[in-house]
């Protein structure tokens, strides 16, 4: 999905998003704000961190009310110290304030992804390993979410069911083996790239002489994952995951990995804060 797919796609959800926020209308801001006052307002950050989502931020207020024109100072990917401005808006003052709870929302939360993730990238910048973000996104969310893991220099793992087989241990338990849940995926899906979880030595043994495209080494400790690199011996790509932090991540790309799976990238990204204000 290019960029532009994404943010047409992201325009339901947007209006979703409003529509669960204004309903029937801004009521204080009607009482207070004369629909033809116009004026200018000021996004600025309150934390260091990466931008992601400003495309997404521009829609927000164009639904609200198109006359509302974004000059942005910086773009998705850059960094910004605290302070900063970011955006400078426009035009109808009311259909600033309306949108500006959304708007926000959507740059807060994106934003916030992105910095994690940059952290991450940062902390293991001395190897080879990957950074992947993982299924674990809000709700509807994914596309956007992983876009924000791409700004933030990590990769994306799959999108979703649909385009990758990752063969886990309930899969395991169904199929009896690790042999037959493989041979059942090659027989449905010809070409389909194949990734096992693993969650012993052992497990990895069995999986090897299979060929498949990337095994998950779970929740494996750091002198496990090094025996795991070493059995391997380059053989087939090594993704380390499970409880995967900013304290151990170093030491788990240390061991040779090729990619490192974090579902917090998605799931516990504290959002990067930022502010409107009305220009005076």
């Amino acid at each position: 999905m290019n960029l532009q797919e994404l943010f047409t796609d992201a325009l339901p959800l947007i209006d979703r998003a409003l529509s669960e926020d204004i309903a029937s209308g801004d009521i204080t801001t009607r009482a207070i704000v004369p629909e033809r006052v116009e004026g200018q307002a000021v996004i600025f950050a309150k934390a260091d961190g990466i931008i992601a989502g400003l495309p997404v931020m521009k829609q927000v207020f164009y639904r609200v009310d198109p006359r509302i024109e974004l000059e942005a100072h910086v773009q998705d990917g850059e960094s910004v110290t605290g302070g900063d401005i970011v955006v400078v808006l426009s035009g109808p003052l009311s259909g600033i304030i309306t949108g500006e709870r959304v708007g926000l929302n959507f740059l807060c939360q994106l934003s916030g992804i992105a910095t994690l993730t940059a952290r991450f990238v940062d902390a293991i910048s001395a190897y080879k390993a990957i950074i992947l973000d993982t299924r674990k996104t809000t709700p509807a969310w994914r596309a956007l979410e992983k876009y924000a893991v791409r700004v933030g220099g990590g990769r994306n793992h799959r999108l979703g069911l649909y385009d990758m087989v990752l063969v886990k241990d309930n899969h395991l338990a169904i199929a009896g083996s690790i042999a037959e849940a493989v041979r059942r995926v090659r027989a449905a899906h010809v070409g389909v790239p194949i990734e096992v979880e693993v969650k012993t030595l052992s497990e990895l043994e069995e999986v090897l002489p299979l060929h498949v495209d990337r095994i998950l080494l779970d929740n494996m400790d750091i002198p496990t994952l090094k025996e795991a690199v070493c059995l391997a011996g380059g053989k087939v790509p090594l993704e380390a995951s499970g409880g995967i932090t900013l304290d151990n991540v170093t030491a788990v790309a240390a061991t040779g990995v090729d990619y490192i799976s974090v579902g917090a990238l998605t799931h516990s990204a504290p959002a990067l804060d930022f502010s409107l204000e009305v220009l005076q």
